[in-house]
């Protein structure tokens, strides 16, 4: 059974039809979210428990009702049930800590109803923060470590870096737009540094884990000069357009890097390849 606010319900699942939100008359309308049991999958229904769908409801003033701290705690839940655990987020500590920060406390207000949908969202300056299932994946191929150091480039309001800070015994959080890295506070353990992406963070170097928190057509040598022996990069690199989440591996002297997954991911600005003139 389908259930909600600020709409009707009804059974929908066995019917596979999508959600409709009709209202009455004009007004004004933000996203809320309902949960919709999936449909009988045999083996799959334990892992499986329940998909998060978004549906328009009415603004307080019009009768509708906020979304409240527990409907965010049940949407963030949902997120780990049908965006991390389906799509090979398995390092359990990564699905815990997903589980436990709070996505919308680094999105405009605005944009805190749509915080737990699997897409990226956008921030301010032409900025966005990756889809869940992006930042799952690469902390998750990371092999992160409690005794990590870590740096995140390109940190936005810091969703990314607060994530590992529950991972990892300290996080540097690089951000070139003081706006953005003015956002929401962060653990103790984090330090927001801010300074031009492409350069990293040379004063804190060296650093177990690199993560780019949005896609790069290129890795500058000297943000590989600041990993560690047998430290891991984990990246968004774009090839012809198509970003493909990726780790690489500082070893012996060198540097190799292998994608794993395609999937979409914001573009960090400043590492774009110069390309020549060409007919």
């Amino acid at each position: 059974m389908v259930s909600g606010y600020g709409q009707e319900s009804r059974d929908l699942s066995n019917s596979g039809r999508a959600i409709e939100a009709r209202p009455q008359q004009p007004s004004r309308y933000h996203l809320a979210w309902i949960m919709l049991p999936l449909a009988s999958t045999g083996a799959f229904d334990k892992a499986l428990p329940s998909i998060a769908v978004f549906c328009i409801s009415k603004t307080p003033e019009e009768g509708g009702r906020t979304v409240t701290e527990h409907n965010y705690e049940q949407m963030r839940q949902a997120m780990v049930a049908s965006q991390l655990r389906t799509t090979a987020v398995n390092d359990p500590r990564v699905v815990a800590a997903m589980g436990r920060v709070a996505r919308e406390r680094f999105v405009p207000a605005a944009q805190a109803p749509l915080a737990y949908l699997d897409t990226s969202l956008p921030l301010d300056n032409g900025r966005a923060m990756p889809s869940p299932m992006v930042v799952g994946r690469l902390l998750t191929e990371a092999r992160v470590k409690p005794t990590d150091r870590a740096l995140v480039i390109g940190a936005g309001s810091g969703y990314s870096a607060a994530v590992l800070a529950e991972l990892v015994d300290s996080v540097v959080a690089l951000e070139e737009d003081k706006a953005l890295a003015d956002g929401a506070p962060l653990p103790a353990n984090v330090s927001r540094v801010v300074g031009p992406l492409v350069k990293g963070w040379p004063k804190g170097a060296p650093f177990d884990l690199v993560l780019f928190d949005g896609a790069v057509e290129q890795i500058p040598p000297a943000i590989i000069d600041q990993l560690a022996e047998g430290g891991r990069l984990a990246a968004p690199v774009m090839e012809e357009r198509v970003s493909r989440l990726s780790i690489g591996r500082k070893a012996g002297g060198g540097f190799g890097i292998l994608s794993f997954v395609d999937a979409e991911a914001p573009v960090l600005p400043g590492f774009v390849i110069e390309r020549g003139f060409s007919f």
